[in-house]
């Protein structure tokens, strides 16, 4: 029987992945991980990007996405019912709350187990000792084209940069580096007009669950193959506020 874990962040889309999957495969648990600290994160991207960078991004973060959030709220109904998504969580017996993936408690949870398959959505990096651990192999969805758009963002940095042909959803293996493992299958998604910075993710979650089920289908055949990405390799980070604007503005990128 096959044996699967899930290693998630808290949120709808880990929710649609769960339950996307437990249609064709029981899920042996599902281990949750706790944001990281978010004045921890503000100092580290200080650190990394300067102040004001940072402070768009939080300009950006706390005043227009959650404009859009609750602007957007019928159009993501629209989108849940479109594809037949379940946002319900998790049960709770399947559910291990830890304060980050890397805690020794999931190593330990790993070797115990023994699973053969671990499926990863919105978590942090996972470290290496972690993907050591056992032989399982690890398995992500990103919400981007890789290598061109890799961390966060991926649809929306295509639609800025007028490159609708990379504006979809990646699934691929899981190493030590930002989205950088091995490309299994890949998709576009066709956002609307009435699309933005907070339903593009979602369009994504719905296109690229049917690709994680195939991907998963072919690891337990053993019939899993790579694909070749672009030549071209990035890291995409938050807007600023004031990028945003400006695309929104100029280029009509919502």
């Amino acid at each position: 029987m096959e044996k699967i874990i899930l290693l998630a962040g808290k949120g709808v889309s880990t929710n649609i992945v769960y339950n996307y999957l437990s249609k064709f495969y029981e899920i042996e648990k599902v281990i949750f991980e706790e944001p990281p600290s978010r004045l921890q994160l503000i100092r580290k991207r200080i650190k990394r990007f300067g102040f004001y960078k940072v402070a768009g991004q939080l300009a950006f973060q706390t005043v227009v996405a959650k404009w859009l959030t609750i602007t957007s709220r019928k159009r993501k109904v629209e989108i849940i019912k479109e594809y037949h998504l379940d946002t319900s969580p998790p049960p709770q017996s399947k559910t291990l709350p830890v304060n980050s993936i890397n805690d020794r408690q999931v190593i330990d949870y790993l070797i115990k187990t023994q699973p053969q398959l671990a499926i990863v959505n919105g978590t942090r990096i996972i470290s290496r000792k972690v993907l050591d651990a056992t032989g399982c192999t690890f398995i992500n969805m990103h919400a981007g084209i890789t290598p061109k758009y890799r961390n966060v963002h991926g649809a929306y940095w295509a639609l800025v940069n007028n490159d609708r042909e990379n504006c979809g959803v990646t699934v691929h293996l899981v190493d030590p580096g930002i989205d950088t493992g091995k490309i299994i299958y890949q998709s576009g998604i066709n956002p609307m007009k009435e699309d933005n910075f907070v339903t593009y993710p979602l369009l994504q979650v719905a296109e690229g669950v049917n690709l994680l089920g195939n991907a998963i289908k072919d690891f337990f055949n053993n019939q899993l193959e790579f694909q070749s990405g672009s030549k071209e390799s990035h890291l995409w980070y938050h807007p600023t506020i004031f990028q945003y604007l400006y695309y929104r503005l100029f280029r009509g990128i919502k």
